[in-house]
């Protein structure tokens, strides 16, 4: 994960999830759920930063909750450190 302060004034995402062999299904599947994971559980906490998720070919495995748990702890690292 990548983030920068913006100028825009509230947080923004971006997703870069590459094939790794995985059928457009699965990636669209994945999108899916990182996108309302970062809705529901990061933008609402999260400053006017850019944040841009590169995925790994393990997340095509990764239940929600994992991807949940993955993001939460990243969150509370980058929020402490900042």
């Amino acid at each position: 994960m990548i983030w920068m302060d913006n100028t825009t004034g509230h947080p923004r995402m971006g997703l870069i999830v590459s094939k790794f062999q995985a059928s457009a299904v699965a990636r669209n599947r994945l999108r899916r759920r990182l996108r309302e994971i970062w809705r529901r559980e990061l933008q609402p906490h999260q400053p006017a930063w850019d944040l841009v998720i590169k995925t790994r070919p393990e997340a095509y495995a990764a239940s929600f909750d994992g991807l949940r748990a993955d993001l939460a702890a990243w969150r509370r690292t980058v929020l402490r450190s900042a």
